[in-house]
């Protein structure tokens, strides 16, 4: 961070070069010159690990904050702003390491906004001076904001003769040598009717693949990993020796131009076209749009599949497609008024990792996760996040004690994508995978030979296993019992009090009474007078007293209307809730479809179970395998015996209109739910996948369809509404 105030005369003058007396004299506080002095020490800071060093210790979402808290004291109080203040400048400088190079024509930054109505606010603002100056509403050029590091290539009649890093727009670093090697970008262009002279502006980057590769083979290396993407380009970028940048797996897409002499082209859409032309990389993923209402379903639809791109994006970029447009709007001394970069809500922060335990699922399979400090990300406050196996940590290079980069997409799984190592400070250590199974206290060992995975072989008896298998059982793909949630699960499983649980196995499920849990107790944390504790404590019935004898809680009394209830479940559902391996719903459903009894399921052989259209070897193995323990079949048969439903009544009414097609069902139906849709269409011997392809016969597509719509319409595939898709259930579709 810089030091000024240790600086002579500094701190008695000037606050970052504007004058003391001058402040004062304007009503300027103290304790406001040194929030404002060390606001702009820390914005300096995080910029130079940015854009200088590239390891930055802050989160994007932690800079975009701090840079905001420092724009919103300046607009409060202008009197403050100095020339050298963060924001009036572009981007970071040229590193000395680099020749210094003066870019022909500036490069900008872009504005940012964090919210649809600040996008909306940007818009209004663009389109009105736009249509006051040209007299026609603008068109939008709209396109991905990659996560990279900006260049500017410049070429000679088709030659390129320099490429340079951004700076501070007006001076950046040559590194011409190194961009030689990207194998992307042509060192002649294509093509002919060159101009003289083109700045071509892009940038660099590495995609998602090849950074999960590299930083697996920097570990592999005893090398630090990087934190993401980006920093993985820019510091590939700036190796001194461009032998090295040659072994990184750099790409690039170019976005525009600068400087040129003798192109004659109109708009921003026709540059991408000729650069195309000239052999230069393109993004795919560019539109031209003509209104607010398609540039949000763009924003919409990228924010769904950020994560499934060639490359990491943070935000989408929308601008004024005309030139001449665009030259009326101008600039300000940072951004161009034509364009602007909406960025998508964080789901990236910084957090502690406390410690790396493990997890025994329903398979025995043991998962190392990461516990964390406390963070909020994607509208939820996260603490764990999976690691999946030892192989991974491994991978990743994380270290007990690490902060983080934690990403949560969405409503996705929390994930550590690695480490900050600028951060450690040389208590970290690295992660044991336990030799024992922290449950049952069983060797573990892979299931067979060569699998990545660890588990714990004790599947019928060990407490974890048997708490998840009945925490799954009770799901919604399953049996659906709410009440049977997994705090339930954990009280009926655990030998803690009493000290054979009510289940010792899942077999047994159906034959509880609410007797049985009466004396099941949990260990629970509670704080009781300021002192936080582990206690046990009733579970399923209330606490009884003298005057009031103990009774069932409200919740057990549902949990046995459910269980009574989930007895009715299709044959489907039971097949899920029994944890085969690899039987998930899609199998089930087709299982319980083509046999219609879980006896003749038993029955089958491996080579007619393998036969049944999604289902195939490994499941039918499984299977096979499953119903070969002899604890396995208790649990089939006690459930049967307890009046679960192991048959599905068959309405020989419906036709079989679907025979031989796949067909795919997204966004919302009026008529039907996600599973009743699939259940209609297996009913009639179709295929309900979950995925398109090039063998999906049909689509349909309901209320806010996304990314699924614009595969199929790409491949070809034929796309219906709810009032096709019931005329094909009916056989009536022509």
């Amino acid at each position: 961070m810089s030091d000024m105030k240790n600086l002579p005369g500094v701190e008695e003058e000037t606050v970052h070069g504007i004058d003391r007396d001058l402040l004062e004299s304007q009503g300027v506080s103290a304790e406001l010159k040194e929030e404002y002095a060390q606001l702009v020490d820390r914005v300096r800071e995080a910029r130079q690990q940015y854009y200088m060093d590239d390891a930055p210790a802050l989160s994007d979402a932690e800079y975009d904050q701090l840079y905001r808290q420092l724009e919103g004291l300046e607009a409060k109080h202008p009197e403050l702003i100095a020339n050298d203040s963060p924001t009036q400048e572009v981007g970071g400088e040229a590193s000395s390491a680099f020749a210094p190079v003066q870019h022909l024509a500036r490069m900008y930054s872009l504005e940012d906004v964090f919210s649809l109505d600040e996008l909306g606010a940007w818009l209004d603002r663009a389109e009105t001076n736009a249509e006051q100056m040209t007299g026609a509403r603008p068109t939008w050029l709209t396109e991905l904001k990659i996560d990279g590091l900006a260049v500017n290539l410049l070429y000679r009649d088709g030659v390129l003769v320099r490429a340079a890093t951004r700076g501070d727009g007006t001076i950046g670093e040559d590194v011409t040598h190194n961009v030689l090697t990207i194998k992307s970008i042509p060192t002649q262009l294509t093509g002919s009717q060159h101009p003289a002279e083109i700045e071509v502006r892009g940038e660099i980057f590495i995609s998602s693949k090849d950074f999960k590769a590299l930083n697996e083979s920097m570990v592999e290396q005893g090398k630090a990993p990087f934190a993401n993407p980006r920093n993985a380009a820019a510091g590939s970028l700036r190796q001194k020796d461009a032998t090295l940048t040659a072994q990184r797996p750099l790409s690039m897409f170019v976005h525009g131009i600068g400087a040129q002499s003798g192109l004659s082209i109109s708009n921003q859409y026709e540059t991408y076209e000729q650069l195309h032309q000239w052999g230069l990389p393109v993004s795919p993923y560019s539109r031209l749009l003509n209104s607010r209402e398609e540039i949000l379903e763009f924003i919409a639809t990228y924010g769904e599949q950020r994560h499934s791109l060639i490359h990491e994006i943070d935000g989408i970029v929308i601008k004024v497609n005309d030139f001449d447009t665009q030259a009326r709007l101008g600039y300000t001394s940072r951004v161009p008024r034509w364009a602007v970069a909406y960025k998508y809500p964080p789901e990236e922060v910084h957090t502690k990792l406390l410690d790396i335990l493990v997890n025994v699922g329903r398979t025995g399979r043991v998962t190392p996760f990461g516990m964390m400090e406390p963070v909020k990300v994607a509208g939820s406050t996260v603490e764990m996040a999976t690691l999946h196996n030892q192989e991974v940590v491994k991978a990743k290079g994380v270290l007990i004690g690490d902060t983080v980069v934690l990403r949560k997409a969405g409503d996705v799984i929390p994930e550590i994508v690695g480490p900050v190592v600028a951060l450690r400070d040389g208590s970290e250590r690295e992660f044991v995978m336990p030799t024992l199974c922290p449950s049952c206290g069983e060797p573990l060992a892979p299931a067979k030979e060569g699998d990545v995975d660890i588990r714990c072989l004790n599947a019928r008896s060990c407490p974890s296993q048997l708490k998840e298998r009945v925490n799954h059982l009770a799901g919604r793909g399953a049996f659906d019992i709410e009440a049977l949630g997994y705090e339930a699960a954990r009280a009926l499983t655990s030998p803690a009090e009493p000290e054979v649980p009510p289940l010792t196995s899942e077999a047994f499920l159906f034959d509880l009474t609410p007797h049985d849990l009466a004396d099941v107790k949990i260990e629970r944390e509670k704080t009781l007078r300021g002192v936080t504790q582990m206690v046990r404590e009733p579970y399923f019935y209330s606490k009884g007293t003298a005057k009031k004898p103990s009774a069932p809680k409200a919740n057990t009394l549902k949990l046995f209307e459910q269980l009574e209830k989930a007895k009715q479940q299709p044959l489907w559902r039971v097949l899920v809730a029994l944890s085969i391996r690899h039987v998930g719903p899609t199998a089930a459903r087709a299982l319980a479809t083509e046999f219609g009894s879980m006896d003749a399921i038993r029955a089958a052989s491996e080579e007619r179970l393998s036969n049944v259209d999604g289902v195939g070897a490994i499941i039918a193995r499984s299977l096979i395998e499953w119903f070969e323990e002899d604890w396995h079949r208790e649990i089939v048969d006690r459930w049967a015996a307890a009046g679960v439903r192991m048959e599905d009544e068959r309405d020989e009414s419906i036709q079989r209109t679907l025979e031989g097609l796949t067909v795919v069902v997204t966004g919302s139906l009026e008529g039907f739910t996600r599973d009743s849709a699939k259940e209609a269409i297996i009913l009639r011997g179709g295929r309900a996948s979950g995925s398109v392809s090039k063998k999906t016969d049909y689509l349909v597509a309901g209320a806010a369809a996304g990314s699924k719509l614009d595969k199929a319409e790409s491949l070809g595939v034929k796309v219906l509404d709810e009032a096709g898709f019931e005329a094909l259930l009916a056989g009536d579709l022509s």
